[in-house]
């Protein structure tokens, strides 16, 4: 007895999805890059906003592949429409880089990096969610289990993060800080590549294994279910 055919549609929606997945593993390090260089380096000047909005697009492109997955499931529904809506902002803010570049003196520049930091992390944070819903789908006990506990590790660092930016502009602000706050300000700005490290680049590559992991299992069950 021959075996069922598989779903067409559902193979179709699988390949859109490991599409998606592989655009935001390489979409997601070269966001930071690209974002990086464009807001302190002169190489990038020629190309103007160009580079920023690329990767930008690209990991809005990600998402969008994966749109066409499972679109009766509510929470992952939910959790992949925050993540584009940010994927909109950071978009739509990303040009300010190269603005904030060339004129680091304005303050409306100034307050929309600001606000595209807030959203990127944000966007990292719902990321992790998405890749949370998804796990939760695949019919892949370890991968669910991985899912769940990493993801929300990274959402803890990220909100971590967050509250520590808070604090830090909070106290920085104070007219006449005191000294122990003057000396606990000079110590995490010194700090501040270790903290970058752990903070951000921490739940960035874990993203990006969690990313990786999640195609490795849909490319095996699409080619699985053909075999």
């Amino acid at each position: 007895m021959s075996e069922p055919i598989p779903n067409p549609q559902l193979l179709r929606s699988l390949g859109r999805l490991a599409r998606g997945l592989s655009a935001l593993f390489w979409g997601l390090p070269a966001a930071l890059i690209v974002c990086a260089e464009t807001a302190r380096a002169d190489w990038l000047k020629p190309l103007g906003i160009l580079p920023a909005l690329a990767v930008n697009a690209l990991l809005l492109y990600g998402l969008w592949q994966m749109a066409d997955f499972q679109k009766q499931e509510r929470p992952w529904r939910n959790a992949l429409d925050r993540a584009l809506l940010l994927g909109l902002v950071n978009l739509g803010l990303c040009p300010f880089i190269f603005w904030h570049n060339k004129l680091p003196g304005q303050i409306f520049f100034s307050a929309a990096m600001m606000l595209l930091e807030i959203s990127a992390v944000l966007f990292l944070f719902n990321l992790n969610l998405v890749l949370k819903r998804l796990g939760a789908m695949l019919p892949d006990e370890t991968l669910r289990h991985e899912t769940r506990q990493f993801s929300a590790l990274n959402r803890w660092l990220l909100s971590a993060l967050l509250l520590f930016a808070i604090g830090f502009i909070g106290l920085s602000e104070i007219p006449r800080p005191a000294l122990a706050i003057g000396w606990v300000l000079v110590v995490v700005e010194r700090a501040s590549h270790l903290l970058l490290v752990f903070f951000v680049l921490l739940p960035l590559a874990m993203t990006m294994a969690l990313i990786w992991k999640t195609k490795e299992v849909i490319l095996d069950a699409v080619f699985g279910a053909r075999q």
